[in-house]
């Protein structure tokens, strides 16, 4: 049986892929430190866990030890406002740690190694929509360290022959993911909308952002272990919303009436985003299934039996 180590596994979109591996009939191994993933998205699952930090060099080792096929890494600092409040820890998790799962497959010599990038290696687009060709110009320091990242995986191919597919995503949503995060918008707005408390939009509420359902992310994952070696491409819905369409579609999802307020725009926060995907279609045989209203409710619906669970528990 094909073996996939997953880093970050227990996390909110690490979760959903180590499901969609197990679906295709991968033996799913998963490393993770609890900072931020929970024992209870996996404890589920048949699969073997390893509690351990990526920024520790023994984790090179323990993944040799393994002699995974793949490895899919998740595991990372994935807050924009935190990488800017202390560049220092954003580059120990993102860019060291990131180094020893990659010695970690070249020492292994994995089949595929997949990365998990972001939009933010763009900065504020200066074309839109985005395509893999337009220019790279970090506006955050979580921005840069995943654009280090991937220059660090295109030497390792070239030096080391470590194949690889670097997947850019754009702002992921759906159950399990807490308030941090390049998507967390849509899981603050649901946490409030269902405990009925006023959430804050930051900035005129016009910037745009283009969401994709965290199903959609774990297949094009799993796809990317069997296309062609040596790609780059964006995962993303192809189209964009604002913050302030966003919020009025999650009140009528939610039959809510809140109104938000409006605070100071954040350092790092980019104003339009979206991300082109026809591309991606073609290389990985992929197209997003849930629409954005399909994936709020579904969304909604989870902080819905999480704060059941909460009060019952």
């Amino acid at each position: 049986m094909r073996k996939v180590i997953v880093t970050g596994g227990a996390g909110f979109i690490g979760s959903h892929i180590v499901e969609e591996l197990l679906q295709n009939n991968y033996h799913v191994t998963v490393i993770d430190n609890f900072s931020t993933g929970k024992q209870k998205n996996i404890d589920h699952l048949p699969i073997e866990v390893y509690n351990h930090d990526i920024t520790n060099p023994s984790v090179i080792d323990l993944i040799v030890s393994l002699s995974p096929d793949y490895i899919i890494h998740q595991a990372a600092q994935v807050s924009v406002a935190e990488s800017v409040k202390d560049f220092l820890f954003d580059e120990k998790v993102n860019i060291k740690g990131s180094l020893h799962i990659i010695k970690a497959a070249i020492e292994s010599k994995v089949k595929r190694f997949v990365f998990a990038s972001s939009a933010a290696v763009y900065g504020n687009p200066v074309s839109l929509p985005v395509t893999i060709s337009h220019p790279t110009h970090p506006e955050s320091p979580y921005g840069l360290t995943k654009l280090s990242v991937e220059n660090y995986l295109k030497m390792s191919c070239e030096l080391y022959q470590l194949p690889y597919c670097i997947l850019r995503y754009s702002n992921v949503y759906g159950p399990r993911q807490d308030a941090k995060g390049e998507g967390g918008v849509v899981a603050i707005f649901s946490d409030k909308l269902t405990e009925n408390r006023t959430p804050f939009i930051y900035g005129d509420g016009l910037q745009t952002r283009d969401f994709i359902f965290v199903n959609d992310v774990a297949t094009a994952n799993v796809k990317a272990l069997n296309v062609k070696e040596n790609i780059c491409v964006h995962v993303s819905s192809g189209s964009c919303i604002s913050i302030n369409e966003l919020f009025k579609t999650m009140t009528e999802a939610a039959g809510s009436n809140l109104r938000p307020i409006y605070k100071q725009e954040r350092a790092g926060d980019i104003r339009h985003s979206i991300l082109e995907n026809e591309e991606t279609k073609t290389i990985l045989n992929w197209v997003p299934a849930v629409n954005l209203f399909e994936g709020l409710q579904a969304t909604l619906q989870f902080s819905k039996e999480n704060q059941l669970q909460s009060l019952n528990g």
